[in-house]
């Protein structure tokens, strides 16, 4: 199957999103990550990830007489590449944006689900800004984002870190006035 097929389910994407930044799991960690998918389904789709090759298996421990494996993301297989979204057509695009918007209210579900949800220590932000640009400061704008973001990226577990999920969206708004 085809890897952007593969991403572009909200399980298969928050399963991405748990494993992102060099994390490893087994699925039974991502079962306890995500309470509103059955664990069945869980399963089923990190067999699917591990299949087209965007997951791997980290390790195997026995455990009260079953294997238990952990997985990894191969970073590589779960990118949509320049080349790829730019022959996206229309439909894809609401595709690729409703499956992200899927994964953004499931992920924001659990967050406020959990014991220690505190939006406002965590700083939680969810604000829009209608703003006006030209070309040159919206590329201007693009690029101090990725400025900010693309160092972080990479960041793996460590002490003092946990994981957020940060989801910039920009896209032109329709202007009735013109």
């Amino acid at each position: 199957m085809d890897p952007v097929e593969l991403l572009l389910h909200p399980v298969r994407l928050r399963i991405v999103h748990a494993l992102s930044g060099g994390r490893t799991v087994t699925t039974a960690q991502l079962c306890a990550r995500m309470p509103d998918v059955s664990q069945a389904t869980v399963y089923r789709h990190v067999g699917l990830l591990t299949d087209a090759g965007i997951l791997e298996v980290a390790g195997e421990q026995r455990v009260r007489g079953f294997v238990e494996r952990s997985y990894r993301l191969v970073r590589d297989r779960a990118v949509i590449d320049a080349d790829r979204a730019a022959s996206a057509t229309t439909d894809d695009h609401r595709r690729v944006f409703a499956t992200a918007m899927a994964v953004l209210l499931a992920e924001f579900g659990s967050y406020l689900d959990s014991e220690d949800a505190d939006p406002a220590t965590d700083l939680v932000g969810y604000r829009q800004h209608a703003i006006w640009l030209t070309t040159e400061e919206r590329d201007k704008l693009i690029a101090g984002l990725r400025d900010a973001i693309v160092p972080v990226i990479a960041n793996g577990p460590a002490e003092g870190r946990s994981p957020h999920l940060l989801s910039p969206i920009l896209f032109p708004m329709a202007d009735s006035a013109e």
